[in-house]
């Protein structure tokens, strides 16, 4: 099944502390890049977070935020350091004295300051499992976005894919025809600057063009390409990394294809091959 690697998840979990919000997005990326933003209280759950995103997700670049806003009783008991808030004005007022031109202090940038406010301990042990729990049912909401969006995804490349069989199938048609044509050319050069060739030598050239020519193999290959992206389709866990390579492999027998063509259908044939295979590429870049 194809898992798109861009979603976006939100949650949120009440606690008697406070509020705790998860807000979840990723896009694509070669790896697993995961960066975290949480609230200094609850810093310590990092390693935690990141071992339980990684048993989820496989690829994409996530970026997780967690918000925590305390609750009205924990509100309700916050304290100012008086001391300390002095300090740090009188701290401020020397500084001013001897740079006049740097702006007073605010009050917020007051609060702000390590120390100054004092908030009551929190649970942090029954905060981090609640925030763990939160991130989980954030990361099944990220992985549902993803697997419906990787639904849609496999449509569109099907439906790329099966019109690329078709091209396939017209090339193959062509090929009987193209030598046909060109011993047909030969001859009818030949006539016009009357010359006579000999039976054995033209038989010779015509043999030598289709080999030239000849794209059975290319054609075979596509063939096989084609059958493995449809099994890749059916398989589970991360199947984008495989899937790029079999999209490299696709653009090089089109170019090979276009490079033996001597009938402009066989070279229309590998210019709508290699439009199909970059709109596939495209997809698949956003693949898990």
């Amino acid at each position: 099944m194809i898992h798109s690697m861009t979603a976006f998840a939100r949650r949120e979990a009440e606690t008697p502390g406070g509020a705790l919000t998860w807000e979840l997005r990723s896009v694509n990326h070669r790896y697993l890049d995961i960066a975290l933003r949480l609230p200094d209280e609850l810093r310590a759950l990092e390693p935690a977070a990141r071992d339980l995103i990684g048993r989820r997700l496989s690829r994409g670049k996530l970026d997780g935020t967690m918000r925590f806003q305390p609750g009205e009783a924990v509100a309700g008991a916050v304290e100012m350091n008086e001391d300390q808030a002095q300090r740090l004005l009188v701290a401020a007022g020397r500084l001013r004295g001897m740079a006049p031109d740097i702006s007073a202090l605010r009050a917020i940038d007051v609060l702000r300051w390590p120390g100054v406010i004092r908030l009551p301990p929190l649970d942090v042990d029954s905060l981090g499992a609640t925030a763990l729990e939160a991130l989980g049912a954030a990361l099944d909401d990220l992985v549902n976005t993803r697997s419906r969006e990787g639904a849609r995804m496999q449509e569109f490349m099907l439906q790329r894919l099966q019109a690329m069989e078709q091209l396939v199938v017209q090339a193959q048609a062509l090929l009987p025809e193209t030598t046909r044509i060109f011993r047909e050319r030969l001859d009818a050069r030949l006539k016009e600057i009357k010359q006579q060739l000999d039976p054995a030598r033209l038989e010779q050239e015509v043999v030598l063009f289709a080999q030239k020519s000849d794209v059975t193999e290319e054609i075979d290959r596509l063939t096989a390409h084609f059958a493995e992206i449809h099994r890749v389709f059916g398989q589970s866990g991360p199947i984008g990394r495989r899937l790029d390579f079999l999209m490299q492999e696709l653009n090089r027998e089109a170019n090979t294809l276009g490079s033996k063509s001597v009938d402009i259908r066989m070279t229309n044939v590998s210019v709508e091959l290699k439009v199909l295979i970059e709109q596939l590429r495209e997809q698949v870049q956003n693949i898990e």
